[in-house]
């Protein structure tokens, strides 16, 4: 007799979609081909953030969007679990091609951090992303380039929309 695996529960099938649209490269493709060609800024450096700011974006956005309770709590742990393990394989595959070791979760930990001090020092904001797109481009090395800054600020709503939307076509919110 075969054996039957067991069918994931809405909450864990909800992480593996969220883990799954964070690492996925598709729109970080899009907004470097659509990045100005007048922006003053290392391509490699906005290519290289935009991935860590959809990433920190979903897990800030379930925190933002999920009323508090045991649902929240089980996603946002499921969620960050599998950040961590896919952390550990890139930072491994890394070191294999560089040579030099890396923890990739801990500099989404910590640009995680820094994005959140900087929602705090802002708390009359209505809208997060003028809060985010500057601090995007000030992280990639160009704090007054209006291209860099709007970059940051279209990944960040684009990912905050999607969340939300996801969220709300599988009942959580």
């Amino acid at each position: 007799m075969g054996k039957q695996e067991k069918k994931p529960s809405k909450i864990e099938q909800a992480a593996e979609d969220l883990l799954n649209y964070a690492i996925d490269r598709e729109d970080v493709k899009w907004l470097m081909a659509n990045l100005a060609e007048q922006a003053d800024v290392k391509r490699t450096t906005v290519e290289y953030e935009l991935p860590i700011l959809k990433i920190i974006s979903v897990g800030w956005s379930l925190s933002y969007f999920l009323p508090g309770g045991p649902q929240k709590d089980e996603l946002s742990s499921l969620y960050w679990t599998a950040i961590n393990d896919f952390s550990k394989d890139l930072s491994s595959t890394t070191e294999m091609m560089t040579g030099q070791k890396i923890d990739y979760f801990d500099i989404l930990k910590e640009r995680l951090d820094m994005y959140v001090n900087v929602l705090e020092q802002h708390p009359d904001v209505q809208d997060p992303a003028t809060v985010i797109g500057p601090e995007f481009a000030r992280t990639c090395g160009k704090a007054d380039d209006i291209f860099t800054f709007m970059i940051g600020s279209k990944m960040f709503m684009s990912t905050v929309g999607h969340v939300k939307e996801y969220l709300e076509t599988i009942k959580l919110r």
